[in-house]
C-alpha cells in the first residue's frame, strides 16, 4: 500500500469510526504511529477536517462525508456476489435490497471495471441446495423471526425432533424467546430461550411449521452477545468405526463434526467420535454399508445389526 492509498484508507477508517488512536491506526496499516502522524498531517493540510482529542485519538469533524469511491473490478465482485447471496439466503424483504443495491452499485462502475467484474463473476455460481417449497417456507419464517427479535417479541411453532420422545411422538409445539438467527451449512438456526426447556436451545427453520409471532414480550439477557456465543460441546459419548482406506476421505467430509481423532492401522482406519447419542451418525453408518464397523459402543453394534437384519428381510 503506498502512501496516497493509505491516506485514503485512514480517511475511510475515521469516517467509520466515531475515535481512533494513532496506535490502532498504525497496527492496522502495518507501519510506525510516527508515520500515522505525518499522515494525519497531509490530511489536514489537504483539507481533511480531522480532530485531535490528546489521550483518546483523531476524528472526522461531524458532517464530513467522502464522495463515492471508486472500485476495483475485484471488490465489485464481493459486493456483487455478496448481494447474490443475500438475495438467496435472506428473506424476500432483504432479497429486494440486495437487487437495488446490486443496481446502484453497477450503475457507478466504469463500463471497464463492470465489464472485467460480470467476467469474473461468469466463473463462479452460487447454488442453493434445499427444496423450493421448504426454501420459500424459511425465507417467510426469516422474516417474522427477524422482525420477532427486533421487536423482542415471543415466537411460537411446531417443531420436528430428530429423535422420537418416550411416547414416540417427533412433534411438539415450542415457545421461546428469540435470541439470534445463524447460519450453519446451509441451514438457518434460531437461538432462542425455549419456555419449555428453561435454557438457550437451537432450532432449524426448516423443521418448523405453524410459526406464530405473540404479543409477549421478552428482555434479552445483558450479558448474552450473539457474535461471541458458544454453545456448550454436549457430545459425552464415544463412538469408534473402522473404514476401509478408500472411503476414508468421505467418513471425514461427512462426520468433521464429530471427530476426535483417526488412525490408520493395517486393517482400516479407525475413527474416534464425541457424538450426543450413537443413534445421531446412525444413517451416515448405515449408507456406508460393508466398509465400516462400529468397534464401539456394543449398544451401537446391536443396533446397526437390528436395522441390517429389517433391511434384509424387506428381500
Amino acid at each position: 500500500m503506498n502512501k496516497t492509498e493509505r491516506q485514503l484508507a485512514i480517511t475511510l477508517e475515521l469516517q467509520r469510526s466515531k475515535m481512533i488512536r494513532a496506535e490502532d491506526l498504525a497496527s492496522q496499516f502495518e507501519t510506525s504511529v510516527r508515520t500515522i502522524y505525518r499522515d494525519i498531517q497531509a490530511l489536514s493540510e489537504a483539507g481533511v477536517p480531522i480532530m485531535g482529542a490528546p489521550g483518546h485519538g483523531y476524528s472526522l469533524m461531524q458532517g464530513y462525508f467522502l464522495p463515492p469511491v471508486s472500485f476495483t473490478a475485484e471488490e465489485a465482485v464481493s459486493l456483487l456476489m455478496g448481494s447474490d447471496f443475500i438475495e438467496q439466503r435472506l428473506d424476500t424483504e432483504y432479497a429486494m435490497q440486495a437487487r437495488s443495491a446490486q443496481r446502484k452499485i453497477e450503475a457507478i462502475l466504469p463500463e471497464v471495471v463492470r465489464n472485467e467484474s460480470t467476467r469474473v463473476r461468469e466463473t463462479m455460481r452460487l447454488l442453493h441446495t434445499a427444496e423450493p417449497l421448504t426454501r420459500a417456507r424459511v425465507k417467510t419464517y426469516l422474516n417474522q423471526i427477524r422482525n420477532a427479535i427486533l421487536e423482542q417479541r415471543k415466537i411460537s411453532f411446531i417443531y420436528l425432533k430428530k429423535m422420537p420422545g418416550t411416547d414416540g411422538n417427533r412433534y411438539n409445539m415450542r415457545e421461546v424467546s428469540p435470541y439470534g438467527l445463524s447460519l450453519v451449512q446451509e441451514n438457518w438456526m434460531l437461538i432462542a430461550r425455549c419456555d419449555m426447556r428453561q435454557d438457550i436451545r437451537h432450532f432449524r427453520l426448516s423443521r418448523m411449521t405453524e410459526l406464530s409471532v405473540l404479543e409477549d414480550q421478552f428482555l434479552l439477557p445483558p450479558d448474552f452477545d450473539l457474535n461471541s456465543y458458544r454453545p456448550p460441546d454436549d457430545r459425552n459419548e464415544q463412538v469408534l468405526i473402522r473404514a476401509k482406506p478408500e472411503i476414508a476421505d468421505k467418513v471425514m467430509e461427512a462426520l468433521h463434526f464429530y471427530m476426535d481423532a483417526f488412525e490408520e492401522r493395517e486393517e482400516g482406519v479407525v475413527f474416534h467420535f464425541r457424538v450426543r447419542y450413537p443413534e445421531e451418525i446412525l444413517h451416515y453408518l448405515l449408507g456406508w454399508g460393508g466398509d465400516i464397523e462400529v468397534l464401539e459402543p456394543e449398544s451401537l453394534r446391536f443396533r446397526m445389526q437390528e436395522v441390517a437384519k429389517n433391511i434384509l428381510n424387506h428381500y
